[in-house]
């Protein structure tokens, strides 16, 4: 898991080329100009899906993994929170559903306490298949726009 600002997008080039091209998507975007939905960026390789949502307690969301997508989010505007957690070791509540590149796994069953992390308008965060996640999370509801950029592994 990478948690930055779009400042230092150009630190993580060498990672993969469409991380990088992700990357420089997002900070060569207005998205508060752009429509709720998606669009391919690079066919099924990098696709962007842009969202408008309220926050979720902790309680009600689960944990997500992919296998066959690198998550990249970024948040235009708003402020949430997202979980943590490394994958090794963990027992999903739902299996791997290849159709939509996801396992789920419940907060409460977990083998570690899970790391919360602020998450806020200009921040990116990059999630890789070992890096359980539980994003659009707060105490208290909030109005977020957040950008996810789905890059093929």
């Amino acid at each position: 898991m990478i948690v930055d600002t779009l400042i230092n997008k150009d630190l993580y080039s060498s990672i993969n080329p469409r991380i990088t091209r992700a990357l420089a998507h997002l900070a060569e975007t207005d998205f508060t100009k752009v429509d709720v939905g998606s669009y391919e960026l690079d066919g099924k390789n990098i696709f962007v899906i842009v969202n408008d949502y309220e926050t979720k307690p902790r309680a009600v969301e689960p944990f997500e993994v992919h296998q066959q997508y690198i998550d990249v989010q970024y948040v235009v505007s708003g402020e949430e929170e997202f979980g943590y957690l490394p994958l090794a070791e963990q027992t999903p509540s739902r299996p791997y559903f290849a159709k939509h590149d996801y396992a789920e796994f419940d907060y409460e069953n977990n083998k570690y306490e899970a790391a919360f992390i602020p998450f806020k308008a200009g921040m990116f965060a990059i999630f890789f298949p070992q890096d359980m996640h539980m994003p659009g999370t707060s105490e208290t509801p909030q109005q977020v726009r957040k950008v996810v950029i789905k890059v093929k592994i």
